[in-house]
């Protein structure tokens, strides 16, 4: 084996992994090319990774194996173990050390060589024999190594077998049973988790995820977030009902126990007397009403006229989670974390825990309520000339649906005709904001809801009710703004910059209607929120400050907060905390705004793929995206703008088309709507 190697030798190689014989055919410098036998073609080498296994010439090497005669002459199985047995010791010292030739002396009959060729082919193969050592020798495994090897190998077969059988469980068209997913394992479990996440934040990107490629064809899975989720949701691992943005969210776990044993705790506590409350003035006399929709649990606003002096005076009541919540407690903690209720088309998933937001919190009918009170005198044209804020106690009288509110509205019943009043006044103020340039859309809209498994669209109409309630809402909110603005006290502003709007002649253009509300609706700027009065450009108002929500709204419980600390004379927070809380409630508000999008996205989908047969009449809104025939389009049937693409037709806003489904597919997230 120290003979230089030399053109004409027959040499062993592993070429691409294969173990063969050849014969060296020259020698340039630091490279070799070597010939073989069958149809393998020259091949130029490193020299040092030649062995010379005949040194000697003992073979004659003119003519080499092919491989099928190197198969034929494979040393039997006997006669290796015959040798391993005669050379095996259990002295590391005293071990044996052979050639490629002198092994097959032992175990090659004859020894010719197309035995040497098929010697170290299985030599190099799985055999657990002997070992092919760094210097060029073969040395026999001891009986300790190879017991080690049979328990790696048959380590390595378990492995691979209950690797086919989780491929197996996974090919599978069904959803796993919990065994099954406590079988397949930590390793499985986290990749689904990876790819839900893909889906959650970056969708685009599932077809370059490198672990999604290693796996797309053994499994079967497309090359698209929409194969995807169709491939998670049929093994069970997504459920295809519940927004994925929802998994991992601040909503996507249930309040821990210890803030429900503090929830529990501030529910016995609220029957007592606390600090602040002898600053309450008791409006318990007052006709008061409360109006939501049906099953409403977060009772937060209220309204009262009452008649002073032959002056009406609109009283707006919000719930004062302040009572009870104290800053920085850890139910405070959690409610900022989450920084809103969530609603979505199956229930609520609320801010605070529903033991105090539909306990204690909220405005119950019937029941003696702490609360922020707003008293406020119009002038005739809808202008505040006196407002009035303070801690109060209410006892609602009536808890009214919309429905029973707008029927009090029409009849106003003799001796009931106070909520028919406050509606004449709340319009009344409406018509200020108008003259001040508000911009109003008041038309219904629709919204999916779920119930019991049922699923139904619910149109929600610009009843009397609802725009009095809301105009009420807007007037609390402007005198807080106001409040803050005399009182130079930082509060949770929003305010929108002012837009230029289509002119007249392009507004007579387009149709009264869905079509002219969207060419208005194009021209505004999003809302922003600061800790300075702004203008509220659609909103007609100086200044703003959403305040009516507090149970399920944490920047309103700040501006609450804010409120009790003037007029309690105790240091507000200030400007610069305000501002860096306001940025913190961003992401989460961000976050519940797309979770909520997606989930009527869902539902939509679901519901028009319940209806593949139904034909449509839609109003021609504006053009998405010309280039590709996509377009924007109002449905009054309901209630609901929609993207689609329009066959042929080139539409002008107002025109009149047929909306059909070309495909709604829920599983794989995907609905193509089609108007001609």
């Amino acid at each position: 084996m120290n003979n230089p190697i030399q053109p004409g030798d027959t040499v062993a190689v592993v070429l691409k992994g294969s173990p063969l014989i050849g014969r060296l055919l020259s020698i340039k410098g630091s490279k070799a090319v070597v010939s073989f036998g069958g149809q393998r073609r020259d091949q130029g080498l490193p020299l040092r990774d030649l062995i010379a296994i005949d040194p000697d010439h003992l073979f004659d090497n003119s003519v080499l194996p092919a491989p099928e005669q190197v198969q034929d002459s494979a040393p039997s199985a006997r006669a290796v173990v015959e040798a391993w047995q005669l050379l095996e010791t259990d002295q590391p010292g005293g071990m044996a050390r052979l050639s490629l030739c002198e092994l097959g002396e032992l175990v090659l009959t004859p020894l010719n060589l197309e035995g040497l060729a098929a010697l170290w082919s299985w030599l190099l193969g799985p055999q657990q024999l002997f070992r092919w050592r760094r210097d060029r020798m073969i040395q026999p495994l001891t009986r300790e190594e190879r017991a080690s090897l049979r328990r790696q190998r048959r380590a390595e077969r378990h492995a691979q077998q209950h690797e086919q059988r989780q491929l197996a469980l996974l090919r599978a068209e069904r959803a796993l049973s919990d065994d099954e997913r406590l079988e397949l394992g930590q390793v499985w479990n986290e990749r689904f988790s990876h790819w839900i996440q893909l889906l959650k934040d970056n969708p685009a990107a599932v077809g370059s995820d490198l672990d999604l490629q290693q796996w797309s064809a053994p499994l079967s899975i497309g090359s698209d977030a929409a194969d995807l989720r169709q491939w998670l949701s049929v093994r069970g691992l997504l459920d295809p009902n519940e927004p994925i943005g929802l998994r991992g969210s601040v909503w996507s776990c249930s309040f821990p126990t210890d803030l429900l044993e503090e929830a529990n705790r501030l529910v016995a506590l609220s029957r007592e007397e606390l600090p602040g409350d002898e600053q309450r003035i008791d409006l318990t006399d007052l006709a008061t009403y409360s109006l939501d929709d049906a099953g409403t649990r977060e009772v937060d606003d209220a309204l009262s006229l009452e008649r002073r002096g032959g002056v009406d005076w609109i009283w707006i009541h919000i719930a004062d989670p302040s009572r009870l919540i104290g800053i920085d407690s850890p139910l405070d903690q959690e409610a900022r974390r989450r920084a809103t209720s969530l609603y979505l088309a199956e229930g609520m998933m609320p801010m605070l825990p529903l033991e105090l937001a539909a306990g204690p919190l909220s405005l119950l009918a019937g029941q003696r309520c702490a609360a922020l009170s707003v008293a406020v005198r119009l002038d005739d044209d809808g202008a505040v000339t006196e407002q009035r804020i303070a801690r109060s106690w209410i006892r609602p009288r009536y808890g009214l649906t919309y429905a029973d509110g707008d029927e009090l509205i029409e009849l106003a019943p003799p001796g009931d005709e106070s909520l028919s009043d406050l509606a004449r006044l709340l319009k009344q103020r409406m018509r200020w904001r108008r003259s001040n340039g508000a911009v109003m859309f008041d038309r219904p809209e629709g919204r999916f809801r779920r119930s019991d498994a049922v699923l139904s669209l619910q149109v929600i109409d610009p009843s009397p009710s609802r725009l009095m309630v809301s105009e009420a809402m807007l007037l609390m909110g402007a005198v807080v703004a106001n409040f803050g603005q005399q009182h130079k006290l930082p509060l949770p502003y929003r305010s929108q910059p002012a837009a230029e709007l289509p002119s007249s002649d392009e507004l007579d253009r387009i149709p009264e209607g869905p079509a002219r509300d969207a060419a208005i609706k194009r021209c505004l700027s999003r809302g922003i929120q600061g800790t300075r009065p702004m203008p509220h450009f659609s909103l007609g108002l100086a200044a703003y400050v959403q305040a009516t929500s507090p149970i399920r709204r944490y920047a309103d419980l700040v501006a609450h907060r804010q409120i009790l600390a003037q007029l309690s004379a105790v240091p507000p927070m200030s400007e610069e905390r305000l501002g860096e809380l306001i940025d913190d409630l961003d992401d989460p508000l961000r976050q519940s705004i797309q979770i909520s999008r997606e989930d009527q996205r869902h539902w939509q989908q679901v519901w028009f793929a319940e209806r593949q047969s139904t034909v449509w009449s839609a109003e021609f809104l504006r053009w998405l995206r010309p280039q590709d025939r996509l377009a924007l389009v109002h449905v009054s049937d309901l209630a609901m703008d929609l993207v689609g693409c329009v066959a042929s037709t080139d539409p002008a806003p107002g025109d009149t088309l047929e909306l059909k489904v070309g495909r709604a597919d829920p599983v794989r997230g995907e609905l193509q709507l089609q108007m001609g």
